[in-house]
């Protein structure tokens, strides 16, 4: 009998540790020199992280680039430099709830509060008359969308657009597949207050890992860099909240994706095809159907949903051959 007592309390013991709260982990260097080169701005009263760079001389072109789902704006550090060597200015932002910036809670989050996140910081930066490059990825797509809808409107505050590059994002409800633990957080009122506590590193690196590629896995640095992300501020106790994206998106499908077949807006797809969230053929090929004003680049097959860091080099060549095409 103690014996059986005992095995219960090694089990229990670092449960109720995870659930009364562990301490982040610190910041890598390299997460730490991201953040230095930092600021932040005020929406509504939240804090939101962003970072600016000025890079060619002799160019006034603008880029903005919107992260996915759960990480942040680190997801672009793989591609920030060539970026800068061909733009003016590389701007990328957290969205309220991820990385480094605020992560309110209880909070509604929604797709529309973040489209106005990214317009705000647009006039916080005087860019508001400027013509500006979108690029996204994941949760981030969803944002340029409403974006692109709010642009075709003309609605007050707007942003202009020269162009919109998207990549792997779950546009379309009918051809976009949640993880289970997804689907658990956005779905359960009763487990995902548990779940969001008993989530750890070993449970997010199962499911990150998965998505992507079985050669382009991140190191272990890299892994635990994403961890930390979500972690700093408290970020894994909003994720249940910040998930009703995807039923936003089911919810409001005529409107983001009719913005998007819609559009005079020069568009551009790159995708990695090993997706399991959003698979091959059956994404790209709806895609193509319904949005056949933009051009497709489809990444090598063994690249899934994370294609500027799987493929970094792949990514920015694509781009590029886009923004030289108009």
């Amino acid at each position: 009998m103690r014996e059986w007592w005992i095995h219960v309390g090694l089990i229990c013991i670092p449960l109720v540790a995870v659930y009364l709260h562990i301490p982040p982990p610190q910041l890598s260097p390299a997460l730490q020199k991201w953040h230095n080169a930092g600021e932040v701005f005020h929406f509504r009263g939240r804090e939101i992280f962003y970072r600016d760079s000025y890079g060619a001389l002799g160019s006034s072109d603008v880029v903005i680039l919107l992260h996915g789902f759960p990480t942040s704006s680190y997801d672009w550090n793989k591609i920030w430099e060539p970026l800068t060597q061909r733009f003016h200015r590389v701007i990328a932002l957290d969205f309220l709830g991820f990385g480094f910036s605020d992560k309110p809670r209880p909070h509604r989050y929604s797709i529309f509060e973040q489209a106005s996140v990214v317009e705000a910081l647009v006039a916080h930066l005087g860019l508001s008359n400027q013509r500006v490059n979108l690029v996204s990825h994941d949760y981030g797509d969803t944002v340029a969308l409403e974006l692109l809808y709010r642009s075709d409107q003309n609605r007050s505050g707007h942003l202009n657009f020269n162009s919109l590059c998207l990549s792997n994002g779950g546009l379309f409800p009918e051809t976009h597949y949640p993880r289970l633990l997804q689907t658990l957080l956005k779905d359960s009122s009763f487990l995902a207050p548990l779940l969001t506590r008993l989530t750890n590193y070993m449970i997010f690196h199962k499911g990150i890992g998965d998505v992507f590629g079985p050669y382009t896995q991140p190191t272990d640095t890299e892994f635990w860099d994403m961890w930390t992300g979500i972690r700093y501020n408290d970020g894994n106790l909003v994720m249940d909240s910040i998930l009703q994206y995807i039923n936003q998106r089911l919810k409001h499908r005529d409107r983001w994706v009719g913005a998007l077949t819609s559009t005079f807006v020069p568009l551009h797809m790159i995708y990695g095809p090993l997706d399991p969230v959003n698979p091959h053929p059956q994404f790209i090929r709806l895609y193509q159907q319904l949005v056949q004003r933009s051009t497709v680049t489809i990444l090598d097959e063994h690249i899934s949903h994370y294609p500027q860091l799987e493929d970094p080099t792949g990514f920015l060549n694509a781009y590029f051959n886009f923004i030289h095409s108009f």
